[in-house]
């Protein structure tokens, strides 16, 4: 609504020029109606605690009797932490009782453990995996800095991970479009498992299956396959940061100067390559960090190949 509008029906509704008002959420938002004792909130069971402690807390601001209403399916049809919530805000409806539903509401969806089978909180969001990644970045960094001295570092750099993962920015188009692939939560599905492929191998089982289930592929969706595969390689020839736009490939090196990647086989092959390929690509340093670019890159196939150049794949 307008703002003209909207002063026009609440001023009716506290006025009694109605007797009821029919609201979407924004009536948690402070609105005060001292002569609403009723509130009935449908589907109570889709909001949060805080949502209908907010929703609640609209009636019984006068010395009326105020009632709140909250309909749902039948309470067994309903997930457990849905019936949770609405026990909570059921038990805890004395004035001052806020603080009680927040650490409800806290105990309900989790202070955040990591490990074991209570994990909740934004570590189920993300996934254990995410944290086991995000601790090993902890750990390596642990390692080649505080405690360097009490590990000894393996001679042979060959198949080590200087880097551990690779972010990719481009300005392609890159993408599942709504054309092919028309709802958008079978989309989502499609770009998440798209993300857990790890090799090429998975990378071509999900390509069959995408033309399997909705025929040819378009240049996107193809272009997005190979992006895959082309932070894999990226990856695995020491490029932290790697960048396609308008027309150039830009790789950015292991950051840290003194990383052992620059005495490794990998580093040693990308610097045989540059000698070989002068007219192709060059490497130079901005701000502080050493990268190599190419030229006259317009697609992500062409980028996979001038990657497969330079560490040829079976």
């Amino acid at each position: 609504m307008d703002g003209e509008k909207l002063e026009y029906i609440m001023t009716g509704f506290m006025e009694y020029e109605f007797d009821v008002l029919v609201a979407t959420t924004i009536i948690e938002s402070g609105i005060d109606v001292p002569n609403a004792n009723t509130i009935i909130i449908n589907n109570a069971q889709t909001f949060g605690m805080s949502d209908l402690h907010q929703m609640r807390g609209r009636v019984g601001r006068s010395n009326k009797k105020a009632f709140c209403y909250l309909i749902t399916p039948p309470m067994h049809h309903l997930p457990s932490d849905s019936r949770k919530r609405l026990e909570a805000v059921a038990h805890f409806s004395d004035l001052g009782s806020g603080f009680n539903i927040a650490m409800r509401d806290l105990d309900i969806r989790g202070a955040g453990n990591l490990l074991g089978g209570e994990q909740s909180g934004f570590i189920n969001d993300i996934g254990f995996e995410m944290y086991q990644k995000i601790l090993a970045e902890a750990i390596q960094e642990l390692r080649e800095n505080e405690f360097k001295d009490l590990f000894v570092e393996d001679p042979d750099l060959d198949g080590k991970d200087f880097v551990t993962d690779c972010i990719f920015e481009t300005d392609l188009e890159l993408l599942i479009p709504d054309t092919y692939v028309n709802q958008v939560n079978e989309r989502l599905v499609l770009y998440q498992d798209l993300d857990n492929t790890k090799n090429d191998e998975e990378l071509e089982k999900f390509r069959t299956g995408l033309i399997d289930r909705f025929g040819a592929l378009p240049t996107q969706v193809e272009e997005l396959i190979h992006s895959m595969q082309l932070r894999r390689m990226a990856k695995e020839l020491g490029f932290e940061k790697l960048v396609i736009k308008g027309g150039k490939m830009i790789g950015y090196f292991v950051s840290k100067q003194d990383s052992p990647y620059y005495q490794s086989t990998t580093f040693t092959k990308v610097l045989n390559f540059i000698q070989t390929n002068p007219k192709d690509c060059v490497m130079n340093e901005r701000n502080e960090k050493l990268r190599l670019v190419f030229d006259n890159v317009k697609t992500i196939s062409k980028a996979v190949e001038n990657l497969i150049r330079i560490i040829p794949h079976p």
